[in-house]
């Protein structure tokens, strides 16, 4: 994409999975893409691969050091690095804390010192990698689909909010992908989201699509727009068509 040549690329939680299946394809398409995980032994590997640059550390801490690495310019910033919090409503304090830091406030640290830059230079890309679960909810994983509504409905702000001035705002929102995560999510992704589980390569595909098309919603499974919709006309329905979902789940022994 001659949209991406020679871009600043961000993609945060590159250590596998779709982190790593966005940073190959941005720099296959000519972005010069800085990796991000926790742990830098993650990440060499695949910075040496696709030739990017290695920056390590919180997410949520990044931007500066991301854009010194770039030669002092962010083009992209993708939002990727995500917690898979499982539990329910008697989850402890520090799991829902976590969950929210992780899966909400890093993109919202990321945005505030990124913007004023994109602002004034009239251009940038968010790329928020939610989910599914934060359009329709996931049995089993309460702190996790609440905060990827949060992820969703900041996604959504940040492109109502400065799509006028210049910048376009992704929101990936993929059901069950070949990654950690899925196997992360037990009995409850293996009812749910293993039975049309899609390769992480397939999601990034997603996104260059939505690039191109200069679409908000990333839907990797096209069938979650049906979803949502149903969801959206009866949400009655919606949740009780879920909840026996969960009872399902229940008596298969989670």
């Amino acid at each position: 994409m001659s949209t991406v040549q020679g871009a600043g690329v961000v993609v945060t939680g590159a250590g596998g999975g779709i982190g790593a299946a966005l940073a190959r394809r941005f720099a296959a398409e000519g972005a010069r893409v800085v990796v991000n995980d926790l742990d830098a032994g993650r990440i060499e590997a695949l910075a040496g691969e696709i030739g990017g640059t290695v920056v390590a550390g919180d997410a949520s801490e990044i931007v500066d050091a991301a854009r010194d690495a770039l030669d002092g310019r962010v083009d992209v910033y993708c939002a990727n690095a995500g917690l898979a919090s499982g539990g329910d409503a008697f989850a402890e304090e520090d799991v829902w804390a976590a969950a929210w830091d992780v899966n909400v406030m890093s993109h919202v640290r990321a945005a505030r010192a990124l913007l004023p830059d994109w602002l004034e230079r009239g251009s940038g890309r968010f790329v928020s990698t939610a989910s599914a679960a934060g359009l329709l909810t996931m049995i089993g994983a309460a702190p996790y689909s609440v905060t990827k509504h949060g992820a969703v409905a900041f996604a959504e702000w940040l492109s109502l909010t400065y799509r006028h001035r210049g910048v376009k705002v992704h929101a990936i929102c993929p059901q069950g992908v070949r990654t950690d995560m899925l196997t992360a999510a037990g009995s409850a992704g293996e009812l749910v989201l293993a039975p049309t589980a899609i390769e992480p390569e397939a999601v990034a595909d997603a996104l260059f699509d939505a690039m191109d098309q200069d679409r908000f919603m990333v839907l990797p499974h096209p069938e979650v727009a049906g979803y949502y919709r149903a969801r959206a006309k009866d949400p009655d329905h919606w949740i009780g068509s879920m909840n026996h979902l969960q009872q399902k789940w229940e008596e298969s022994g989670a």
